[in-house]
This record gives structure tokens, C-alpha cells and sequence, in this order.
């Protein structure tokens, strides 16, 4: 089943899915410690069982869903048709997928990664992307105005989780009188895209949950992902310090924290709901 074309952008169908459902993003990871501890094979039938399940279980539950392509492409193109299946399962249980993929790179190539990902009617097409940006903003021209033109989604890597980030995300901007960091000037490439985008732009930033990132929020009018909760050491609280100046919605990550609840749908279902009930607190 390929994907449709959108009607409403992907801000406005976010602020509803987050209206009903809460903010949490459920990652769909299926690696083989997690294959392993669902006891599932690590091949292309295991990792069905596991992708589908997991959304079988989680959709409806939360606001978006996240798998992370590369679980997928580990397998070759037996992995990537069952991550088609999965985005097709999605799409007809109602609830939003954020496709993990940090695509980056210039011109026609960017032009192809958005024929794949954000393209009406491509099997790969997803209600949003991650991207990298790193290339500069400007590179991602193309895949913002496919995102523009059927109504879906990017998330520009700001300031990620990793330790690693800082090394070139915290570096000033060469030659900007106001000090600015790349993280910084990333956020500012997104808010500008979103100016007066109503309920919500449509272009998000990726920022951990598990630092101290000193970037100034309030102008994006767009959604943070905020990846880190759980596993990761992130807790309710370090969110509600550290994007307490966001214009516009952050959306917890969490993956390991509830997949390894399963295979039982139950489970994975209370794990979900547990988290909800956390943030809401």
C-alpha cells in the first residue's frame, strides 16, 4: 500500500494527535538485543513480527511513532519491505509516523532522498523526517519544499543527545557578529520556515534530553523531538527544565524504555501509558 496524498499540513495533524493522545514518541528500534529478548529471530520474519507488532500495539496509544530506518536496512530489501508494511500500518490505524532516517546532502541528491521520503504515493513516505542538516540549511532546500507541498514534516538535527554532537553543534557560526552557534543557527533556519504557520509549523529540531543545550526556543513555532528518556538517563523533569521556553511542542523519545516490554501487546501497551502518564505529571 503506497502512501496518499495529505490534505492537512503536518503541524496541524500533530497539534491533534498531541491533543489526543499526549505528547509521547514511541521508537520502533528493532535491534537484535531487542529481537533477541522478544525471542525472535534476527532476519526479515523476526524483525515483521517485532515492527508490526510493536506498532500494533502502540498505535492510537501515543502522538507519533518513530521507527529507525537503519534496524531496517541492516536486512536489505526484504528489511525495507517490512518497513514499508509497517508505514502502511500506520497510516491505516490513523496515527503519525516520524521516519528516522538523518538523510543529508545537496541539490538533486537531497531532491531524491525527498522523492523517496516526503513524495504523495512513494511506499516510503512518511508523515515526517529526520534530516541532517550539516551541509548547511540551505541544503535542504529540495526536501523542505516537498515537505511544503504535501503537507509533511522535517526535523533538523540541532543539539542530539550524543556526546559526540557538541564537537561540531556548539561551534560559534563562522563569522557572525551575535556568537551564535550552529545548534542555534539550525533552530533559527527552522523558525524562519515556520513564521506564521498556524496552530504549529511544520519543521521541527532534534534536541536531546539529556543535556543542557542553552538554545533559545521561543521564536521556532514548531515541534522539539527530544530523544533521551528512559535508556538514556532522561527523566520527565529534565524536560520540564530544559524546554520549559519552547514555542511550540516537545515531543519525549522513547524506545528501549517500552519495546522491552514486549512481544506481549499488553505490555507494550502499559509501558506506553505509563510514560503518558509521567509527562502529564
Amino acid at each position: 500500500m503506497t502512501a496518499g496524498p495529505v490534505v492537512a499540513t503536518f503541524g496541524a495533524r500533530l497539534t491533534e494527535a498531541v491533543a489526543a493522545h499526549g505528547p509521547l514518541c514511541a521508537g520502533i528500534d528493532p535491534h537484535r538485543e531487542l529481537l533477541a529478548a522478544w525471542g525472535l529471530n534476527d532476519d526479515p520474519a523476526g524483525l515483521e513480527r517485532f515492527a508490526r507488532g510493536a506498532v500494533a500495539a502502540l498505535a492510537g496509544e501515543v502522538a507519533i511513532l518513530k521507527p529507525q530506518s537503519a534496524f531496517f536496512e541492516r536486512h536489505g530489501s526484504a528489511g525495507i519491505a517490512v518497513l514499508e508494511r509497517l508505514l502502511a500500518d500506520a497510516r491505516e490505524a490513523g496515527t503519525l509516523v516520524l521516519l528516522d532516517v538523518k538523510r543529508g546532502d545537496i541539490g538533486s541528491t537531497m531532491g531524491g532522498y525527498a522523492d523517496a521520503y516526503l513524495a504523495d504515493g512513494g511506499p516510503l513516505a512518511a508523515d515526517a523526517v529526520t534530516l541532517s542538516p550539516y551541509l548547511g540549511f540551505g541544503s535542504l532546500g529540495p526536501a523542505l519544499d516537498a515537505a511544503a507541498a504535501t503537507g509533511r514534516g522535517i526535523f533538523v538535527l540541532a543539539r542530539t543527545s550524543n556526546p559526540e554532537g557538541g564537537q561540531v553543534q556548539t561551534a560559534q557560526v563562522q563569522a557572525d557578529p551575535a556568537g551564535h552557534s550552529v545548534a542555534q543557527a539550525m533552530v533559527d533556519g527552522a523558525a524562519a520556515v515556520n513564521a506564521g504557520q498556524a496552530p504549529l509549523g511544520s519543521v521541527g529540531v532534534v534536541i536531546g534530553a539529556t543535556h543542557d543545550h542553552g538554545l533559545a526556543l521561543g521564536g521556532l513555532n514548531g515541534p522539539v523531538l527530544a530523544p533521551g528518556l528512559g535508556a538514556q538517563g532522561g527523566t520527565p523533569a529534565d524536560l520540564a527544565a530544559r524546554f520549559a521556553g519552547v514555542a511550540g511542542v516537545v515531543l519525549p523519545a522513547v524506545s528501549r524504555a517500552v519495546l522491552g516490554k514486549g512481544p506481549d501487546q499488553g505490555a507494550l501497551r502499559a509501558a506506553a501509558r505509563s510514560w503518558r502518564a509521567a509527562l502529564a505529571s
